[in-house]
């Protein structure tokens, strides 16, 4: 399948590099411009700047933790309809209750393929 993402703004929010890196590497081969932010406070301020199509966020953060992160986003008449997709190293039914709770659109696992990756972003992204 010939995916074509090319110009589509991409968020990462992780206070993983790793996570970080990766899913920036995934997404650039795809065509998408990728914006990264290390944790929610970095990313609220980063939202209202470039406007992505899709956000992906960490649960597990410091200062600003991915429920409070997607919750403010929800919260705010600009952005409730871009879609937020949570991330987690915990496939707790308890974490994806939560996560529905804020607003949260999907839930990946991670570590994530780049199948899921794409997977979640052809979901929202018409």
């Amino acid at each position: 399948m010939d995916d074509n993402f090319d110009n589509l703004k991409v968020m990462v929010i992780d206070d993983s590099k790793t996570i970080r890196r990766t899913a920036e590497t995934l997404l650039k081969k795809v065509g998408c411009e990728v914006i990264t932010a290390t944790d929610g406070f970095d990313a609220l301020a980063k939202i209202a700047d470039t406007h992505p199509n899709i956000i992906f966020v960490d649960i597990m953060m410091p200062r600003l933790d991915g429920y409070q992160t997607c919750s403010l986003i929800k919260n705010n008449s600009k952005f409730k309809d871009t879609p937020v997709i949570m991330l987690s190293s915990k496939d707790g039914l308890f974490d994806k209750a939560k996560g529905r709770i804020v607003g949260s659109d999907q839930y990946l696992t991670k570590p994530f393929s780049k199948d899921e990756l794409l997977g979640a972003i052809r979901n929202f992204v018409k």
